[in-house]
């Protein structure tokens, strides 16, 4: 069975258009929350959200190519474009056959959506893009960033909610040690900030309406959360077999050695009470990883700041690491980034390659009244310097859908 490394690392996120400037402005506990300046939000209850600011396709994209792609798949191009010149991936030559894409995404151009049905509505049929179905479908991202590298490997997307960047991480680590593929760009995307999408979650109770103080609204494992603030961005790496790597003589991050995914079977937006569906992920993660909880340093967290998944996720982490709950670092990144829904999984993985990298755990911003019931060590307020040798990343989505991918420090 293939062993598979992490060569290449590419971000687009509220606090940061690069992953290495999304990994400082983390580790300096900087918000990218903010009043929503996209569109004006005065008539919605909630109007705060953590966009991402200062993107140009154009920076990134031929401009023929951008217009033509709704904001999820520029995000997803521009983070695979880093994450290829990060790996010094070439794909000139004529073998990109062995090369797959998986970007996943929770909606996909919602946007797109949402702004073609007012034109069919206010203006005609014959208003309506062309290009809205190809800007739309949540495959989209994927498919851009095949035709836009030249990749001629299988190039897939699932819908997975808030578990589909880390979906995509665990069945891009299968392929890759079956031989299927040499190499994945994998990740997830998010872009759907919009009067329609933020009015839903709303309604629903999902958001927090700290309107007046937006930096501090997102609070994981807070005794004062309100509910998690809606965020965008991509996250994507370049994931190549050992053998791959090796032969062209990559930088190698670290080792993605297990992953896994379940569901509960339970609700539409409620987590399992008592976490036993991702309980059972992180199990099921650490047995394909042949760990031990013991043997685990640190857990980037789903950490969303609702009451349901913060105190949930606490108990699974319980219920798997048993005494060595107590000692494992955890930290919630949405603290800074809100959630990014699609992409959120994703941008974990890269807090946890860059914790292995660099020894530092990122910190969960504005947990100042810890929860009773979320006891744990939550690494409050300010960043922790310590060796990292393994870390997982958990993504816990709506419908009950889990997934858990852990990395390791890579030893030849």
């Amino acid at each position: 069975m293939q062993r598979v490394v992490v060569t290449g690392v590419g971000a687009v996120t509220p606090i940061g258009l690069s992953a290495p400037e999304f990994w400082d402005n983390l580790v300096a506990g900087v918000s990218g929350v903010a009043r929503i300046a996209s569109f004006d939000p005065s008539p919605l209850e909630v109007q705060i959200a953590a966009e991402v600011k200062g993107f140009d396709p154009k920076n990134f994209i031929d401009f023929k190519a951008a217009r033509r792609m709704d904001r999820f798949s520029q995000l997803a191009v521009a983070s695979a474009g880093e994450a290829i010149k990060d790996a010094a991936l070439s794909l000139d030559g004529g073998d990109t056959y062995r090369v797959g894409v998986m970007i996943n995404t929770g909606g996909g151009g919602i946007p797109t959506l949402t702004r073609e049905v007012l034109v069919h509505h206010t203006k005609g049929p014959n208003r309506v893009s062309p290009f809205f179905i190809p800007m739309f479908a949540p495959n989209m991202a994927a498919s851009q960033v095949s035709i836009t590298y030249g990749i001629q490997g299988p190039v897939m997307a699932s819908v997975a909610a808030c578990a589909a960047g880390t979906q995509a991480f665990v069945d891009a680590l299968r392929m890759l040690r079956l031989g299927e593929i040499d190499v994945m760009i994998a990740g997830g995307t998010e872009a759907g900030i919009d009067p329609v999408s933020v009015a839903a979650f709303g309604n629903m109770g999902a958001l927090s309406k700290r309107n007046d103080d937006p930096e501090r609204a997102s609070r994981p494992f807070d005794r004062d959360r309100d509910g998690f603030v809606f965020g965008e961005g991509a996250a994507v790496f370049v994931l190549e077999t050992e053998e791959h790597a090796r032969k062209r003589d990559a930088r190698i991050y670290c080792e993605l050695v297990g992953g896994a995914m379940t569901a509960d079977a339970f609700h539409l937006t409620a987590p399992l009470p008592g976490g036993a569906g991702a309980a059972r992920a992180m199990k099921l993660a650490l047995d394909n990883a042949g760990m031990l909880p013991s043997d685990l340093d640190y857990i980037c967290a789903h950490g969303t700041s609702t009451p349901l998944n913060d105190s949930s996720e606490t108990q699974a982490i319980k219920t798997v690491f048993g005494e060595a709950s107590r000692k494992v670092a955890i930290s919630s990144i949405k603290s800074m980034i809100g959630h990014l829904v699609g992409a959120s999984g994703a941008v974990s993985g890269v807090a946890c390659v860059y914790a292995i990298r660099d020894g530092i755990i990122p910190p969960t911003i504005n947990l100042v009244n810890p929860d009773p019931e979320c006891d744990l060590d939550y690494t409050p307020l300010k960043p922790r310097e310590m060796r990292v040798d393994s870390a997982m990343a958990n993504a816990f989505g709506f419908g009950g859908q889990n997934a858990v991918a852990i990395f390791r420090r890579y030893e030849s």
